[in-house]
């Protein structure tokens, strides 16, 4: 097996425990759809988490959620949440300011996940997205601001994770990775995702991100998202980009002094 490739039957079984997860209750033909995994491949794969405590079959219904067997896989993982504790206020006056709702997300893997968001404080949403919700890293605003930057060798060890893994096209990859403009983004401060397809209302939400630091170290990304149907982008970077950047400058600066103290 070539060093790095991923064991197929593992990344099968963790996309399908993500989803259910995610959903909190899914019928196994979701789970079969919400974790690209064959209907019979997950089948099996529900048997072994049952059997394993982390799901179990609601009693009325043939829907599968997590337990709480699910928490002790994060029991080995430190984080004394000093980033969503110093950015939610500020991501709320946002909010409270612009209307539209702001998500912080870290990288989490290849993919970017949500720490904290203002989705349920404002009517300017089609959904709510809660901390967990994951993203492609090459396919959100978000994204595109954590690899761009990333150290180049870190940057260059995700996209070769990526080339390996069996559960991503090489041509999309190929398409995604040469639509990175590390530079521009590096040199204006954030990244846009025209339209964003991998979320709960695909196609209909548009976002810009701009990053947040900690002593001048990449920590995070803050992302606004605003309905496609409302205002062209152009508008949109002319009307919030100096304020989203301002406030995550000022989250940015929270911790940095919380780190000298």
């Amino acid at each position: 097996m070539e060093k790095g490739v991923p064991i197929r039957s593992i990344t099968r079984s963790i996309a399908a425990l993500k989803a259910i997860n995610r959903h909190g209750s899914l019928s196994m033909m979701e789970i079969s759809r919400a974790s690209e995994v064959p209907y019979p491949t997950a089948c099996r794969i529900v048997q072994t988490l049952l059997y394993e405590g982390l799901i179990e079959m609601e009693p009325s219904r043939k829907r599968y959620r997590p337990t709480a067997m699910v928490q002790t896989l994060a029991h080995g993982f430190q984080n004394d949440d000093e980033l969503v504790t110093v950015a939610r206020p500020h991501i709320v006056d946002f909010t409270r300011r612009a209307g539209w709702p702001v998500s912080v997300a870290v990288r989490v893997g290849r993919n970017m996940m949500l720490r904290d968001s203002t989705h349920a404080n404002t009517s300017l949403t089609f959904e709510h997205y809660y901390p967990g919700f994951t993203l492609p890293i090459l396919e959100s605003a978000s994204g595109k601001v954590s690899m761009a930057y990333a150290p180049d060798d870190e940057r260059g060890m995700i996209l070769q994770w990526m080339r390996v893994s069996q559960e991503i096209d090489l041509a999309y990859l190929a398409t995604a990775e040469a639509s990175l403009d590390v530079e521009r983004i590096r040199s204006q401060g954030y990244a846009v995702q025209g339209r964003n397809h991998f979320n709960l209302t695909p196609g209909k939400t548009t976002s810009i991100a701009v990053p947040i630091f900690k002593n001048g170290v990449y920590q995070a990304a803050m992302t606004m998202v605003f309905f496609v149907s409302a205002m062209k982008l152009d508008h949109a970077l002319a009307t919030y980009l100096d304020d989203l950047k301002a406030t995550a400058a000022a989250i940015s600066e929270e911790l940095g002094d919380r780190a000298l103290q």
